[in-house]
């Protein structure tokens, strides 16, 4: 039997991102172990504050009911240890419980000798757009040239980020797994929803956007499209912002409170899933004018909740939305402003948006993702 290992030292109790990634993940395939010949067991590596602490506990609070490991060293002091000969990486490898296969779910895969390791690339934000991220993220190119002398294979979500880490790091395609990704919604509304959980009148109308708040994410653009269409269209419609607050998100809040049209404008913060649903179904458009994406879950997250979508024509977002989203340029405010007010303005295409993104969004599901997992996993073998 396939004895399989992933790594979810980056999930965290309010999980986004990737943290979302690698919940549906194992989730869906542990669904998968009954009918498939492998052995799903977990390890995690403690951050740096918790490991100075002697706290080796995971950073997250799920119960998957799994076999779970701590590799008693932060991500941060294993990577450190890889530039140069020592034998404590190779000493500390039986914590790891002795997989066949290890699955490194962030930019990252211990360097195990004794299994093939499989390294999950994300997005190339740090290459693309160094401007847009912090200077720990500006240290994984030279943390993934590390990993890829111990890497077997490596899974990506979509084909243009395989295309470019083919690129960037000349690596063959056929090297490189595509395991698309799913909407964590289904298509059942949550029952007895709560409204008075969130500051928020669900009587009034918004625009919505679902996103940590970081630069990547290209919010400023946005309030400047909605201050721009409250001023010449006059649209009733709220701005509506939920995410954590991300790296450099300063000038997100600045933007905020210096728009004419500041008490307009709702950041929510992180919310639990059933209210994010609400909010999703409720919108009148999902705006996502993000600069640069590896996947572009909430896009599909949005047309999975029957929401139309307005969204970048960058990176990846064409090939998942394809004809489902008006796609625009995130650099051009007011063109996106433009494409805003035809889906708030046009019930007809407002409509065939919302059709066209179920069709889309029928296409994916974590099950898939996990088959097409298990897919890679079995090459390797």
């Amino acid at each position: 039997m396939l004895k399989i290992a992933i790594d979810v030292t980056s999930l965290r109790s309010k999980p986004s991102g990737i943290g979302v990634y690698i919940t549906n993940l194992v989730y869906a395939l542990i669904k998968l172990q009954s009918e498939s010949n492998f052995n799903l067991s977990l390890v995690y590596q403690p951050s740096f504050k918790k490991w100075l602490r002697g706290d080796l506990s995971p950073g997250y609070n799920q119960n998957f009911s799994l076999d779970t490991r701590c590799l008693p060293l932060p991500v941060t002091v294993s990577n450190l240890l890889t530039n140069f000969p020592n034998p404590i990486l190779s000493l500390l490898e039986p914590c790891l419980g002795s997989p066949d296969i290890l699955q490194g779910t962030d930019h990252f895969v211990y360097p195990s000798q004794k299994s093939k390791n499989i390294l999950t690339i994300h997005d190339l934000t740090f290459i693309k757009y160094p401007q847009f991220v912090n200077s720990i993220v500006k240290t994984y190119y030279s943390r993934l040239q590390k990993c890829l002398k111990w890497t077997d294979l490596i899974i990506t979500f979509s084909e243009n980020t395989q295309q470019e880490i083919s690129y960037y790091f000349n690596i063959s395609p056929d090297k490189i797994k595509i395991t698309p990704q799913a909407s964590r919604f289904g298509i059942t509304p949550p029952p007895n929803v709560d409204k008075s959980q969130v500051n928020y009148d669900f009587s009034l109308p918004y625009l919505l956007l679902i996103s940590t708040l970081e630069p990547r994410k290209n919010i400023v653009n946005l309030i400047k499209a909605f201050n721009y269409l409250k001023k010449r269209e006059k649209i009733p419609h709220n701005l509506v912002l939920i995410g954590q607050k991300g790296w450099h998100y300063q000038p997100i809040l600045e933007a905020i409170a210096e728009s004419p049209y500041t008490e307009n404008i709702y950041h929510l913060d992180y919310l639990k899933d059933e209210l994010v649903v609400l909010f999703y179904r409720q919108a009148d458009v999902f705006v996502y004018p993000s600069y640069y994406e590896g996947f572009g879950l909430p896009v599909l997250e949005a047309m999975t909740l029957e929401t139309p979508v307005v969204t970048s024509n960058r990176s990846c977002l064409p090939e998942i939305a394809q004809d489902a989203a008006l796609l625009i340029n995130p650099d051009d405010y007011q063109e996106l402003a433009t494409a805003i007010l035809r889906v708030i303005s046009d019930k007809q295409l407002r409509q065939e948006l919302i059709r066209r993104g179920k069709i889309r969004s029928s296409l994916y599901s974590w099950s898939k993702t996990a088959q097409t997992t298990l897919e890679a996993y079995q090459l390797l073998a």
